[in-house]
């Protein structure tokens, strides 16, 4: 369905850039926003790595850039893309695999964590965690951890950008619990909650890595490197449907309809992250650590978003959780 949006936010995209001889990795990038950022990423020459659970949305996003290549005459209709996959709600997973590309890359410039699932009932990962918790927000900080050593490393080399990373959160950041404190394992398994309150909850749980990230680890170690969160818009993708499932009945449906039929249609989802990963006026303009609403617009993040002890309670569960479900050695030392 083609959004009635499209005429009015008009056809302005991101920033073209020469991305020649750089690496860039998408989590959820053989579909939906992630698909739109990896394809942009692969027609300005990046190396692009996608990371989804279902191989044939990765051979069949591949098939697409390089025909669309081929009939741009860019590169000779052969891209640089290539498809992993992980389930990254499961954190032994994430520590195999991305340890396994961590190690064979020579360079990570840029990392948009994209992956995640909409609105939907309470269920538990692989983990026993809270499905929306484990996809959407830990496994994209453990992988964050995982590459951070990869990231310095390429933010020392000569002639290159800083490296940035790019979380997907969202303006539903505002709909987490009011009382939520990251404070335990029972209270991200707590199957009370609404549908629309768990999935706030990791917009929220991404909005402060960012700032944990900052604060903590690019600030201490005086690092080269940007963090940033964006939300996409409301953005007419198959995760529309899920509402369906996490309401049952006709408010459901009401919702998923609304959404796709005034959201933004996906190309236009994917300029927030490509603005932040792209941007020279992210640089001129020392925006590290930032929440942007839309393109160019710093976001007006709730003040939950901005709570320290929120900051490091979210944190410190992260790094708990994550030695608890893949091995108390499976963080990278932040200053590796």
């Amino acid at each position: 369905m083609q959004s009635v949006l499209h005429p009015i936010i008009g056809p302005a995209g991101p920033e073209v850039k020469d991305l020649k001889g750089r690496t860039a990795l998408i989590t959820g990038g053989a579909n939906g926003i992630g698909k739109e950022v990896a394809r942009a990423f692969a027609k300005y020459g990046a190396k692009v790595i996608m990371i989804n659970r279902k191989e044939e949305q990765g051979s069949a996003a591949i098939e697409q850039f390089n025909k669309e290549a081929q009939e741009q005459g860019i590169q000779g209709g052969q891209l640089d893309v290539h498809w992993v996959g992980c389930d990254i709600a499961k954190m032994s997973d994430v520590r195999k695999v991305f340890s396994e590309i961590a190690e064979k890359e020579d360079r990570l410039d840029l990392l948009v964590l994209s992956a995640g699932i909409n609105s939907e009932q309470f269920g538990l990962s692989a983990d026993n965690l809270d499905r929306h918790f484990a996809l959407n927000a830990l496994g994209h900080f453990y992988i964050v951890n995982l590459f951070y050593p990869l990231l310095r490393k390429t933010s020392k080399l000569p002639n290159t950008p800083p490296p940035r990373i790019v979380f997907e959160s969202s303006e539903q950041h505002r709909f987490a619990p009011p009382n939520v404190h990251y404070g335990s394992l029972a209270e991200i398994n707590d199957d009370t909650i609404d549908p629309n309150r768990l999935y706030g909850r990791t917009k929220l749980a991404l909005i402060l890595y960012t700032k944990g990230l900052l604060e903590y680890v690019i600030k201490k170690n005086n690092d080269n490197i940007y963090v940033l969160a964006v939300h996409p818009g409301t953005v007419n993708t198959n995760m529309q449907e899920q509402w369906k499932k996490a309401y049952p009945g006709l408010f459901g449906q009401t919702v998923s309809f609304l959404m796709q039929t005034f959201g933004r249609d996906i190309e236009q989802g994917s300029y927030s992250a490509l603005y932040a990963a792209l941007a020279d006026e992210v640089l001129e303009k020392g925006w590290n650590g930032y929440y942007f609403s839309d393109p160019a617009q710093p976001g007006k993040e709730t003040a939950q978003a901005n709570d320290k002890w929120l900051i490091r309670s979210c944190w410190e569960l992260s790094e708990r959780l994550i030695r608890e479900k893949a091995g108390e050695d499976a963080l990278k030392p932040w200053d590796a």
